[in-house]
């Protein structure tokens, strides 16, 4: 088994078929996605291929060390997270096969008008082992 993220991105990558961003859903149309999702959660529970999903807020901050007892706190002028990365769903599958192809189911949830959003995820393996630096 091989683990893999799915993230789902707000921006920042080629826009989805159905381009209407979820601020413009309707509550039905929202609440259809999520049901979705949960659904589709439940189907790889029972095939033992579901880690964990979680959405994401929309809140966040970027901190780094400036030194003992001064995080630097900042809200841009950079791409933050928050903007771009909407939630993830990690798998663990057979194979990168069986990856790509619940990434593309996941990929088809509805959205506006009730169509499939047909939006683009990221996929990626998580290392197996940390790789190492040869001296």
């Amino acid at each position: 088994m091989a683990k893999y993220l799915l993230l789902k991105h707000y921006r920042g990558g080629p826009a989805p078929v159905n381009d209407v961003p979820m601020d413009q859903w309707t509550p039905e149309e929202f609440t259809a996605h999520i049901q979705y999702m949960e659904d589709f959660a439940e189907r790889l529970k029972a095939t033992g291929e579901f880690v964990e999903h979680q959405a994401l807020s929309s809140q966040g901050t970027f901190v780094r060390s400036d030194g003992e007892g001064r995080p630097p706190v900042t809200d841009g002028p950079f791409a933050e997270t928050k903007d771009l990365i909407a939630g993830w769903m990690v798998i663990d599958v057979e194979s990168y096969e069986r990856a790509l192809e619940l990434a593309a189911e996941l990929s088809a949830a509805p959205g506006a008008g009730g169509r499939p959003i047909q939006e683009w995820l990221e996929l990626r393996p998580f290392f197996a082992a940390l790789p190492t630096m040869a001296e």
